[in-house]
């Protein structure tokens, strides 16, 4: 068991107030948010997801609300989420079962960290920018994705070269056991993978590819991907107010102001 989403309803997200303006409303407090909830999960704890990522966990199984930070932005609406978990779970990170919000603008791109590849190597990834032509002047990355950040990270004896390898103690931080594919899959320390996203874009189709540079100054020839679809997520309702709500229908009448 994991992440349990049933039987938590009425999660609401109220802003804080910093203080009181001449004419009576508030200012809110940014990038932090007071979240409720209710739950009939009496013997478990609570996570809270932002946008997809992990923003904290409650402390007992009566909790119903915590502060969580909150992105600043103009552009996508933010994304909460509460789930249920086992108390020996609490400190675990589940992002990877969270869906993150569609449609965000942002495309992720996933690199197996092979270990056919050099210590010392990097990564840079390009794009069109629309046109269909990739541009591997400039990278889209702001700094190069540091392959291997040790040497240390390597497999272990007779994989390094002679007298540069530790004889086996420079794979203890590597992933998994032996050397290589299984078959036509990941296996072993091949199976670790670097995971990179963009900055938001705007509306279009991109393809994009990717360059390894060892740590001579040597590049390999570009790896591109398919045509990708970006849409970027709709700009949230501004000026709302509540006109009227009907408890029997459960149904909520909203005005632009």
């Amino acid at each position: 068991m994991s992440l349990v989403s049933e039987g938590i309803n009425t999660v609401g997200a109220f802003p804080l107030p910093a203080g009181i303006r001449a004419d009576g409303n508030g200012v809110a407090t940014p990038k932090l948010a007071l979240v409720k909830w209710r739950s009939s999960h009496s013997d478990m704890l609570h996570q809270l997801y932002v946008n997809g990522r992990y923003a904290g966990t409650t402390i007992d199984n009566q909790q119903r609300e915590m502060l969580v930070p909150i992105p600043t932005s103009f552009e996508s609406a933010v994304q909460i989420e509460v789930f249920a978990v086992l108390p020996q779970q609490g400190h675990v990170d589940f992002s990877e079962q969270v869906t993150s919000p569609a449609n965000s603008g942002r495309v992720r791109i996933v690199l197996l960290r092979s270990q056919n590849l050099p210590a010392g190597a990097t990564a840079n990834i390009y794009y069109d920018s629309g046109t269909g032509q990739i541009d591997y002047e400039n990278p889209l990355n702001d700094s190069p994705i540091q392959i291997w950040p040790s040497w240390m990270d390597k497999a272990g004896f007779g994989m390094a070269a002679f007298g540069i390898g530790d004889f086996g103690w420079e794979g203890a931080a590597a992933v998994g056991f032996g050397k290589g594919s299984f078959g036509n899959g990941q296996f072993g320390m091949d199976a670790d993978t670097i995971e990179w996203i963009s900055r938001p874009l705007p509306l279009g189709t991109y393809k994009f590819g990717v360059k390894v540079t060892d740590q001579y100054g040597n590049e390999s020839s570009p790896s591109e991907t398919g045509s990708v679809t970006v849409i970027p997520a709709p700009r949230p309702a501004e000026l709302l107010s509540i006109t009227s709500f009907d408890k029997e229908k459960n149904q909520l009448v909203l005005e632009i102001t």
